[in-house]
């Protein structure tokens, strides 16, 4: 069983430390100590509260697509010379750049404080652990 410290945990969720132990006085997460004395909870019922809690913008296109990760977010951040751009966005918790031609960021109307959807479609994702678990 993955055990998780419940700093780590809120910081997952995006929330306080105070709310992750109120959610295991609710039986939301079961919560024991590790071996420093710690209070953790357990990775997997982390893993299913995190996911039943997501709470995503409605993506304002209402376009059909096969991507299936699409993140509503908002433009911070618009670098363009002649030719190419780079494209940020604030998606919740996540940064996500974008590079494109210049042509595309006006034909879009892309700049900061317009709404936009980043779509992901990759044959490559990498996923990383810490600690160096293999």
């Amino acid at each position: 069983m993955s055990q998780i410290r419940i700093k780590d945990a809120a910081a997952f969720l995006g929330v306080s430390d105070d709310t992750v132990r109120r959610w295991v006085d609710l039986g939301l997460l079961t919560s024991e100590k590790d071996a420093a004395g710690r209070g953790v909870v357990d990775g997997l019922s982390l893993a299913r509260l995190a996911r039943e809690n997501a709470v995503l913008p409605a993506d304002p296109s209402e376009i059909g697509r096969s991507a299936r990760n699409r993140l509503v977010g908002i433009v911070t951040g618009v670098t363009a010379d002649r030719v190419m751009a780079q494209v940020e966005l604030q998606c919740g918790p996540h940064r996500i750049v974008s590079l494109m031609s210049s042509e595309a960021v006006r034909e879009l109307g892309l700049e900061p404080g317009s709404v936009a959807v980043a779509v992901v479609k990759a044959t490559t994702v990498i996923i990383e652990t810490p600690g160096g678990k293999a």
